[in-house]
């Protein structure tokens, strides 16, 4: 049998960017059939649907969402879904964790959406710090005026799971610093 975390990236996987690896279908709003995603899980991994429900539920970063008969990813997704978020006022600093390596880059370019619907951004440092923890190497930490951009005129859209979204962040919004390399 699978561990969690394994059951939890295929989701990711199947809920954002590629739904026909589990054979699923994603309407506009990002929702797919629940049961037919436990089918695709417990064929793959051979966990229950009972499982798949406590995955979702303990997952620390609220990734998923169930309501009724129905799943989606909270947000991060690269196939084209509206999943109806509501601009919203951010707090004046908002953080993003990457590699170190890509320093030079960003603060010439700024943060762009690459090939998801947003930039994500945390609400503070210490959940940057994990997000750039998962990739190799020295990390950077940025940090975003958020309420300057606001003002400027981007907006920010907050997700199911807490995770502030908006469509870039230009270089003069940005102010990095590093950390040192993570085990």
């Amino acid at each position: 049998m699978a561990n969690d975390t394994d059951v939890s990236k295929f989701m990711s996987l199947v809920l954002r960017h590629a739904p026909h690896e589990a054979g699923l279908a994603l309407d506009e709003a990002g929702w797919a059939d629940f049961r037919v995603l436990c089918s695709a899980i417990e064929t793959r991994f051979g966990v229950s649907e009972n499982d798949v429900r406590r995955i979702v539920d303990e997952n620390q970063k609220k990734r998923f969402v169930v309501l009724g008969e129905k799943v989606r990813a909270a947000q991060g997704h690269s196939v084209a879904v509206d999943i109806g978020l509501q601009a919203s006022r951010p707090p004046a600093l908002l953080f993003h964790g990457t590699k170190a390596s890509n320093r030079a880059a960003i603060m010439a370019e700024g943060l762009s959406k690459r090939r998801r619907h947003h930039v994500h951004l945390s609400i503070d440092r210490e959940t940057a710090e994990q997000v750039a923890a998962r990739r190799a190497g020295e990390s950077l930490i940025l940090e975003v005026d958020a309420r300057a951009m606001q003002a400027a005129g981007a907006e920010f859209f907050l997700s199911e799971n807490g995770v502030w979204l908006t469509d870039a962040v230009p270089p003069k919004f940005l102010t990095s610093s590093s950390e040192p390399d993570r085990p």
